[in-house]
């Protein structure tokens, strides 16, 4: 077993994701933050802060640098970051040192590396959000196709009272559809560009500096933002709950999709096959969410702690250890949800609502019978009592009609749940 499976050429495919994993690659790291000292060095020209003549090279450098990864570990290492190996590198690769001077010129190593991860976020949010209308969709159709497809709602894993197939993949549904409403607070929260210089206050930029920040996040798509994040990383927890609150919910369908299975009121296609034993189809992707969905949980923990001081380097190497797996974890439970085809039953799921003994119905019963609340609910506990013992029919103990008794009659408002849950989606 690898250190990570999300990079482990036996176990990865099961559990990473491939766009993921391009985007949080040391060379998509790498030339994010070219492509910053790129646009720093215009936006500090364009404001007398460095010699428009070498701002031009810089920019052009850093879309034609090649820089190998490998090359900066061990500078890396010692430093912590790689940015003072990087600078060194690229200085030397521009083979210019009359316009090499002034790259990075008064940013701080934060600056760069976070607002290239904000960079790489954008894309991979992006991504998370079409998979996620994706989900949201096939479920919505699910929800619409099974609104009445009757089946036995369970509390405390007992069977409890009627409800609909349809109604419960809406269960699944709404807290999917509540983490892409908020979607966009996250985005313009993260999409950020981080430009504060050592101590946060930028200094080194004179007074220029804040109208250099905002020039270069509009070259860059993203927002300036109100106060510097070096030591507030609010921004990044708000990401981690998000990326946790999306796995939460997605391990709630992959858990009661696993239950489901068991007994055949839901098959999967493409389930997983045994070694041994030849009549086993295994719910394999509802495993592998909600093992991600567990894995997700402890890692939102080590995103949750407060920076020291004016910056804390092991609350941001601590980041670097989590996020890229958590967002791959999102990303990927994602694609398992995607590719899952659930197939109910109707049957096997009707099948409690059957049962001869019409216990299911204890609820109803006990409200339709034209006696005191109290009353009514002594006498159908002692019917129930009487046919756990002997046997028999609370219907038929009633003397109430069996047409009052039918799914129909007594699902309640589950069909028109799955049809607003369909209905919020398709809006």
């Amino acid at each position: 077993m690898s250190i990570t499976p999300f990079d482990s050429a036996l176990q990865g495919r099961a559990f990473a994701d491939v766009d993921i994993a391009r985007l949080f690659s040391d060379s998509a790291e790498l030339r994010a933050m070219l492509i910053i000292w790129g646009a720093l060095a215009r936006a500090q020209a364009a404001h007398g802060l460095i010699p428009h003549d070498s701002a031009e090279a810089i920019h052009r450098a850093m879309l034609e640098i090649q820089i190998d990864p490998g090359a900066l570990a061990a500078d890396t290492a010692r430093n912590g970051v790689c940015i003072p190996a990087l600078v060194v590198a690229v200085r030397s690769e521009m083979q210019a040192p009359e316009h090499a001077q002034w790259l990075h010129h008064g940013a701080t190593s934060q600056d760069i590396i976070d607002t290239g991860l904000a960079l790489r976020l954008r894309q991979a949010l992006g991504l998370i959000s079409d998979r996620l209308e994706a989900a949201l969709n096939g479920l919505a159709d699910l929800a619409d196709a099974h609104a009445e497809t009757p089946m036995a709602a369970r509390t405390y894993g007992q069977v409890a009272t009627p409800t609909t197939f349809g109604a419960t993949v809406a269960i699944w549904g709404q807290g999917l559809l509540v983490q892409l409403a908020d979607l966009a607070r996250i985005r313009d929260l993260v999409q950020i560009v981080t430009l504060h210089g050592a101590g946060g206050t930028l200094s080194a930029m004179g007074d220029a500096g804040p109208t250099i920040r905002a020039d270069l996040a509009r070259g860059l798509g993203l927002s300036d933002p109100i106060g510097s994040p070096h030591a507030d990383r609010s921004h990044m927890r708000a990401l981690a709950g998000w990326l946790g609150q999306t796995l939460a919910a997605l391990d709630k369908c992959a858990t009661d999709l696993m239950l489901l299975t068991r007994d055949g009121s839901v098959t999967l296609g493409g389930a997983g096959a045994s070694s041994t034993m030849p009549q086993k189809a295994n719910p394999v992707a509802p495993s592998q969410i909600r093992a991600l969905a567990w894995h997700g949980l402890a890692l939102t923990q080590a995103l949750s702690s407060t920076p020291w001081d004016h910056r804390d380097g092991s609350e941001w190497f601590a980041e670097w250890l989590a996020l890229p797996q958590l967002v791959t974890a999102t990303a990927r439970a994602l694609t398992l949800l995607n590719g899952m085809t659930i197939i109910p039953d109707a049957a096997q799921l009707r099948a409690p609502l059957d049962d001869p003994s019409g216990l299911i119905h204890a609820e109803a019963i006990s409200f339709a019978l034209d006696l005191p609340r109290p009353e009514a609910q002594a006498q159908v506990k002692s019917w129930i009592a009487e046919i756990r013992e002997n046997g028999g029919s609370l219907i038929e103990m009633s003397g109430l009609p069996d047409a009052d008794f039918a799914p129909e009659a007594q699902w309640g408002e589950a069909p028109a749940q799955a049809r607003r849950f369909a209905a919020a989606v398709r809006a």
